[in-house]
């Protein structure tokens, strides 16, 4: 079954079809003609191999309605012999269904997995030899230019998701964050979550002082700051009753848990410091 994280970046591609295209041609050397309209197509391979094929998206590059270019994008995990056998009948499959050439990406963020995913699969035919292209996260471009992450919101996420622990990960989230409030707001969600539980402790303490300051910070911005700061006191002040020795109710756990206000859980967090009782600290009205 698929994880989260692999679901996330194949996501990320499907958001923007030509996402998979441009990291070709521009981190990984791959020459594409020039095209007019990048779509997602049907991942079902299946048409004329009697084995199933799925591939994890199928992106159509178009001039003028008319296919000149197949993108297979593979998001890779784990190592899974499989794959090496699949690979070269999504290639091949996809060329005969679309009747123009195909490529493959593999985005492989692990760096000894994307050594494994490219390594070059023999065919058996002399000359026949796919060597895939790999997405590896040291490739992955640092995106700080609030320009670029405007143009290409999905590129910045992907960005904060392979950079966001290391030095860069505030400046990273700090250009993406503003390029995001204007998508729609489910989307906007996803990627602000993304973005936020990608970088360390320490980043994220910057990146909330940083989006306070926004004058044109968006309302989701807003109230995912305040949860954070929410679940973050709940779960504190659920530690010092447990380490306390201060029985919690289930009821209680789940009214602190669905508490929403984190000025009145950091209230209440003081006063479990030298509660007696849970009722001792949870004592104010809704």
């Amino acid at each position: 079954m698929p994880s989260m994280a692999h679901e996330i970046l194949v996501d990320l591609f499907k958001n923007r079809p030509s996402l998979a295209a441009e990291i070709l041609v521009e981190v990984l050397g791959v020459s594409l003609p020039p095209y007019t309209e990048a779509r997602l197509a049907s991942n079902d391979l299946t048409e004329i191999q009697p084995a199933e094929y799925r591939a994890d998206a199928v992106v159509v590059l178009l001039d003028r309605d008319i296919p000149i270019r197949v993108i297979i994008v593979e998001v890779q995990l784990a190592v899974d012999s499989r794959k090496r056998l699949s690979w070269p009948a999504y290639v091949t499959v996809s060329r005969a269904i679309h009747g123009c050439p195909a490529d493959l990406l593999v985005v492989a963020p692990d760096p000894v997995l994307a050594g494994w995913c490219a390594e070059p699969i023999e065919i058996g035919v002399p000359g026949f030899v796919l060597r895939p292209p790999v997405l590896r996260r040291t490739a992955v471009p640092v995106v700080t230019d609030p320009r670029e992450a405007a143009r290409r919101p999905e590129l910045g996420v992907l960005s904060a998701l392979a950079h966001g622990e290391t030095d860069q990960g505030t400046t990273i989230a700090a250009t993406v964050l503003p390029a995001i409030r204007g998508l729609d707001d489910d989307r906007a969600r996803l990627y602000y979550d993304l973005v936020y539980n990608s970088l360390n402790e320490a980043a994220r303490r910057a990146l909330e002082t940083i989006m306070k300051s926004y004058e044109y910070q968006s309302d989701f911005a807003k109230k995912y700051v305040a949860q954070g700061r929410a679940e973050e006191a709940a779960r504190n002040l659920l530690t010092v009753l447990r380490v306390r020795g201060i029985a919690v109710p289930d009821a209680v756990r789940e009214h602190i848990l669905a508490q929403k206000e984190p000025e009145r859980l950091e209230r209440w967090l003081e006063k479990a410091a030298v509660a007696a009782s849970v009722t001792a600290v949870i004592d104010e009205p809704n």
